[in-house]
Formats: structure tokens, C-alpha cells, sequence
């Protein structure tokens, strides 16, 4: 036995900071699920940069070489072959196994993740279109008065798509007719926001409108507001959080008139509305869910929106 060779000792790794680049960007991603999008990049990015310096770290250490010999003529008649055998390089036991166990754990690690963040970050993305609902002639939505309208998002007569908007006619800005279309949804958890005013039930007229859907409209009189039965929620007539536990005003939806048709289309957040009426100034936002803050210091714990 060479007593050089004997004493040779296998290349081991030394110390990495590449491993924890890795767990701090799987936390960011994680995290990022939860509070915004950007985050789950920035991770994404950690996670990718660090694994790839890992691999190459492991990679270099995969190969150990034994240390040459002392030069000497090899043996006459020697085959060629096995000369060659013994001048290549082996791969060390430790080397082998370090890489099949990273190998694993990638594949592991994709059958893992993969599935629960597509079904996370997937469906949010697909089937968000809405189309434009048909709430009927303009004619019937007198000056300065709320209608109670109850539709369907799909004209398919199940109660599961019906929605409620409270519509009111503002007069005229400028050469176009103003409208004020507050959704009933609390800008709290959700729950069924109720105009505070005599409901004429009676005056109620359910019509189905040129795309088929089917619209009912209920006068209200000497509206003083809205409020929630839930939790104590208080609106004013433009939807401005005035008591209660709303983090902002009722959200709305955008409008347009069609051969005399009042048609409604996608729905928007509110933070806040300024002045009444046609005059209105209304701070919107992209549509949030209930009890998120669409501005202030506070909107940084809350997730990007998916696009609607």
C-alpha cells in the first residue's frame, strides 16, 4: 500500500452561506402570499440565485482527484488501457450522494409546492371578466330618487348570481347624465348593506331586459344613508364610512348609456367621495374584498389585487 496514498483524506465542502440565501427566499415567497406579490418576486429571485451558487458550490466538490504519485516509468508490457484507467479522475462516495440527495430534494420540493401556489395564484387570474348587465331605460330612475336594483351577473335565473345596486339619477354634468351606483356590499366583511328610507316594495316592477336578465327595481324614499345590520356600519348618501368598523366607503359601479339604456359595468373601491351629486369627486381604486385598505400606511399589509 502506498503510505501516501493512505493517508489521503476525501475533499469535504467547506462552510456555505448559500443554503440559507435559499430558506430566506422559500420565506419570502411564503410570506409573500400573504402581503403582495412583489414580495413573492423578490423571493422568487433569492430562492433562484441562491440555489443556482449552491449547485455550482456542490458541483465544484463533486470530483475528487487523488494526489500524484511520485513519477515513475510505467511498467514494461503495461496495457494501454489500464494506464489510462489509472491516470483518470474518480468520482468520491461523497460527492455521488451529495448530488443525488439534492436531486431529491429539488424533486421533492417541486411536488410540493408547485401544486398548492398554482392553486393559490392560479384561479384568481382566470374567468375574472364580467360582462355589461342591462338595467333598463334611463326613464325609469327619476331625478334625485333611489331605486333599489336587484340583477343577475349571469342571466341564468339562479339566485347565486343576484346583486344588488342602489342607483340614483344625479341630473346632467356638463351634456351627460350622472349617475351614482353604490353596490350594497360593506366595505366590512361583506355583509348586505340596507338603504335607511321607506322601501315602497309595493312600486316594485321585475322586467327582463334585452340581454335577458332579469332586473327589479324597488323605489326608496327620503334616503338618509346607509347602514349594515351585521356590525353597526354607517354610510351617508355618497357611501362615506361615517360610523362603525368600514375601513372605507362602499364600492361602486362604472356606467354608460346605450340607446337610452342605463348599462353598468365593472365594480370599483372607494376610499373616500368629496361633494355630492354630479359634483362628486370620487377617490377609486381597483376592487378590493371586504375590510382592506385601498390607502394610507395600512394598504402594505394587504395582497396586489389580481386583475378583474
Amino acid at each position: 500500500m502506498d503510505p501516501e496514498q493512505g493517508q489521503h483524506k476525501p475533499e469535504v465542502p467547506g462552510p456555505s452561506v448559500w443554503p440559507i440565501g435559499v430558506a430566506v427566499g422559500v420565506a419570502c415567497v411564503l410570506v409573500g402570499l400573504v402581503i403582495s406579490w412583489w414580495i413573492v418576486a423578490i423571493g422568487g429571485a433569492i430562492t433562484i440565485v441562491f440555489g443556482f451558487l449552491w449547485l455550482s458550490d456542490l458541483a465544484g466538490h463533486r470530483v475528487a482527484r487523488r494526489p500524484a504519485p511520485a513519477p515513475s516509468p510505467p511498467p514494461t508490457g503495461a496495457p494501454q488501457a489500464e494506464r489510462r484507467a489509472e491516470a483518470a479522475p474518480t468520482t468520491s462516495r461523497q460527492g455521488f450522494l451529495s448530488g443525488l440527495t439534492l436531486g431529491l430534494g429539488a424533486l421533492i420540493g417541486a411536488f410540493v409546492t408547485i401544486p398548492p401556489i398554482w392553486l393559490a395564484i392560479g384561479p384568481p387570474f382566470l374567468k375574472q371578466s364580467k360582462k355589461p348587465v342591462d338595467l333598463g331605460p334611463i326613464s325609469q330612475f327619476p331625478l334625485n330618487q333611489w331605486r333599489v336594483v336587484t340583477f343577475q351577473l349571469v342571466p341564468n335565473g339562479q339566485p347565486v348570481w343576484n346583486r344588488t345596486a342602489y342607483v340614483r339619477y344625479n341630473g346632467l354634468l356638463g351634456k351627460v347624465p350622472s349617475y351614482t351606483i353604490i353596490s350594497n356590499r360593506c366595505a366590512h366583511l361583506g355583509c348586505p348593506v340596507q338603504p335607511l328610507g321607506l322601501v315602497e316594495k309595493n312600486l316594485a316592477k321585475t322586467t327582463r331586459t334585452t340581454g335577458a336578465e332579469v332586473v327589479t327595481t324597488t323605489p326608496v324614499l327620503a334616503v338618509s344613508g346607509f347602514s349594515c345590520p351585521c356590525h353597526g356600519g354607517a354610510y351617508d348618501t355618497e357611501g362615506n364610512r361615517i360610523a362603525g368598523p368600514p375601513v372605507r366607503a362602499l364600492d361602486r359601479y362604472e356606467f354608460s348609456i346605450v340607446h337610452g339604456r342605463l348599462i353598468i359595468g365593472h365594480n370599483y373601491s372607494v376610499a373616500k367621495v368629496e361633494g355630492s351629486g354630479a359634483q362628486a369627486k370620487i377617490h377609486a381604486y381597483n376592487l378590493t374584498g371586504p375590510g382592506q385598505h385601498v390607502d394610507g400606511w395600512e394598504q402594505i399589509f394587504y395582497p396586489v389585487q389580481p386583475p378583474h
